[in-house]
């Protein structure tokens, strides 16, 4: 495992919650898969809490920065969709991580997914978007507006990467919610003040 601590050269709501997910690997990991991992940036950051680590994306143009980068050596870059069914092997990976990734596809198939590849006993973190509905929701977005000011302002103001693909979500935060519990039983579903929501899963031991 590498030991080198992966310095952020941006800023954005994804890059905040890279700590939730690094935090989320559990001890004595062996593989990780980040899903949609641009230019791999949390992919580096994985790479100091197990054996190793493969990013895949879909983006030539990511996968060429994340290749350009310095990386660890326990640490690979493909360019895949996940969806295919051929790209990468199920069960295989002890945690699988998916940052804004779910919600460019339907999300059936997106978690259906993501849980087929993990191992048995692994661990699926998703960082999720979804849109306001209820007043309730519009009201905490609201409160995360100066939160995400100041945090811009304090990283600098770079925002990066270039060129990574935005989609908005098909899905207000109740129907995530409940579409989180619905196909991954048990799964502990947090809502964000920065409008993201984690979803964490353990998959049951067969």
């Amino acid at each position: 495992m590498s030991g080198v601590r992966v310095a952020d050269p941006y800023w954005n709501h994804n890059v905040h919650y890279h700590p939730v997910v690094v935090d989320a690997v559990p001890d004595g990991c062996r593989t990780v898969l980040d899903v949609g991992c641009g230019d791999g940036l949390l992919a580096r950051k994985l790479a100091s809490r197990a054996g190793s680590v493969t990013g895949v994306d879909r983006s030539p143009q990511m996968i060429r920065l994340a290749r350009a980068d310095v990386s660890p050596e326990n640490v690979t870059f493909v360019e895949a969709d996940y969806l295919d069914a051929t790209s990468l092997a199920e069960g295989t990976y002890d945690f699988v991580s998916a940052v804004a990734v779910v919600h460019h596809t339907e999300f059936e198939d997106a978690v259906a997914r993501l849980a087929s590849l993990l191992a048995p006993g692994g661990r699926l973190v998703i960082v999720g978007l979804a849109y306001n509905r209820t007043f309730l929701d519009w009201v905490i977005s609201g409160c995360g507006l100066p939160v995400s000011r100041f945090l811009a302002r304090w990283n600098g103001g770079k925002l990066g990467p270039v060129g990574m693909p935005i989609e908005d979500s098909a899905m207000c935060w109740g129907e995530a919610r409940e579409g989180v519990r619905r196909l991954l039983p048990g799964a502990r579903f947090r809502r964000r003040l920065l409008w993201r929501y984690v979803a964490e899963w353990d998959k049951p031991v067969e």
